[in-house]
C-alpha cells in the first residue's frame, strides 16, 4: 500500500476528514473527494457491510497507485485484470465480494459525474454455487457439552453460556446479539422474547426456549444489570480480571471467547460463532421442524440461505456411501 494510501477503515472515525486520501481520488478534484467519502459515510449504512467494502476497495486503489493509474485510465479491461489477480490469491465469494464493493463505488461515481461510465460495470466476476454451508455444525450431544463444560462461577462464565445459548436457540448471528441492550430480553405475555437487530437496519423478536431464558435470568442477576434497560446486554470485560466493563462486547470480542470455550471442552479448533446459529437450525429441523419456519426464527430472505445451514442429511449420504461394498 502506497503513503497516500491509508486503511479506508479509518475513515469510520470522526477525525477521516484530516486524513489523507488515496492519490488517484485527490487527483480527481475535490467533488471526487467529497463523494468518495459520502460513499462510506451516507451510502452504506451498516458497519460491518462498511468496514467489508473499505477494505476491498482499500485494496483496489492501492493496485491502481502502484501501476500509476488515475480515474479516467481505468477500462473494463484493467478491472478485469485486477479480478483475475485476486481470483488466484482469494476464495471466489471473497472476490465476488470484492468486485461488488468496486462495482457500487464507481456507480456512486457516475452518478455524482465524477466519470462518465462504470468500467466495471461488465466485468464477470467467478461463478460460485454453493449447496451445502461450509460453517462446522455440532451434534446436539457436543453443543451441549460445551454449554456444560463451561465455568459458571463467576458473572462472565454466565455471560459465555448465555451469549452461546441465545445463539444456539434463536438461530441469531453473533452482531445481532453482542448488540442487543438489556431491554432486547423482555417479558410478553407469560413468555420471554429476543429482540434481535439484524443486517439492513431490520429487528425481529423471537420467543426465548426456556433453556436461554435460565441462563439469561442467570448472568443477568449476577452483573446486577436487570434494571439498565438502555445498556449493553452483554459486555467486556477487563483485562485479567473477572469483571464486567459497561462498554458492549464486540464481535472479535465473541469469536475469541467461544475459541477459548471449545477448546475447553475439547471440540474442533473450526468452532465459530456462526457455529451455532447452523448447529440450532440443523437440530431443529432434526427434530422435526421446516425449513419455512427455521428461515422466519433465523430471519433469512430465501429458505435456500436456510438449507444451507441444514446436515440433517449429512448422516443419511455416510450410510448410503458404506452400501458400496469392495
Amino acid at each position: 500500500m502506497s503513503e497516500a494510501l491509508v486503511p479506508l477503515t479509518e475513515l469510520m472515525t470522526p477525525q477521516f476528514c484530516r486524513l489523507p486520501f488515496p492519490s488517484l481520488i485527490l487527483e480527481a478534484g475535490e467533488n471526487a473527494t467529497k463523494r468518495f467519502v459520502e460513499f462510506f459515510t451516507a451510502n452504506i449504512r451498516n458497519p460491518n457491510t462498511r468496514q467489508a467494502y473499505a477494505q476491498a476497495v482499500s485494496q483496489f486503489l492501492s493496485w491502481c497507485e502502484l501501476r500509476r493509474l488515475g480515474l479516467s485510465d481505468l477500462t473494463p479491461f484493467l478491472v478485469a485484470a485486477y479480478i483475475e489477480e485476486l481470483c488466484r490469491k482469494r476464495e471466489a465469494p471473497t472476490v465476488k465480494q470484492h468486485l461488488a464493493a468496486i462495482r457500487m463505488l464507481l456507480d456512486w461515481l457516475v452518478i455524482g459525474q465524477i466519470i462518465p461510465m462504470n468500467p466495471s460495470s461488465s466485468v464477470r466476476g467467478p461463478k460460485h454455487v454453493v449447496n451445502r454451508g461450509k460453517t462446522h455444525v455440532l451434534s446436539s450431544a457436543d453443543a451441549r457439552k460445551l454449554l456444560d463444560s463451561i465455568d459458571i462461577s463467576n458473572v462472565v462464565g454466565l455471560r459465555n453460556r448465555a451469549i452461546i445459548a441465545v445463539m444456539v436457540y434463536s438461530f441469531a448471528r453473533v452482531g445481532a446479539v453482542v448488540g442487543m441492550k438489556v431491554e432486547d430480553f423482555y417479558q410478553n405475555g407469560k413468555r420471554f422474547w429476543f429482540r434481535l437487530h439484524e443486517k439492513g437496519g431490520k429487528f425481529h423478536e423471537v420467543p426465548a426456549h426456556h433453556n436461554a431464558e435460565a441462563y439469561l435470568d442467570a448472568y443477568l442477576v449476577a452483573a446486577a444489570i436487570a434494571q439498565e434497560k438502555k445498556t449493553p446486554l452483554f459486555r467486556s470485560t477487563r483485562a485479567k480480571t473477572k469483571r464486567l466493563t459497561p462498554n458492549a462486547m464486540n464481535r472479535t470480542d465473541a469469536l475469541r471467547m467461544v475459541k477459548r470455550q471449545a477448546l475447553a471442552a475439547g471440540l474442533p479448533a473450526r468452532v465459530c460463532c456462526h457455529t451455532f446459529r447452523a448447529t440450532g437450525i440443523t437440530a431443529y429441523l432434526e427434530n422435526g421442524g421446516t425449513i419455512e419456519k427455521a428461515q422466519a426464527i433465523a430471519a433469512h430472505e430465501s429458505p435456500r440461505t436456510t438449507k444451507l445451514y441444514d446436515r440433517t442429511n449429512d448422516t443419511l449420504s455416510l450410510d448410503e456411501i458404506e452400501r458400496i461394498s469392495i
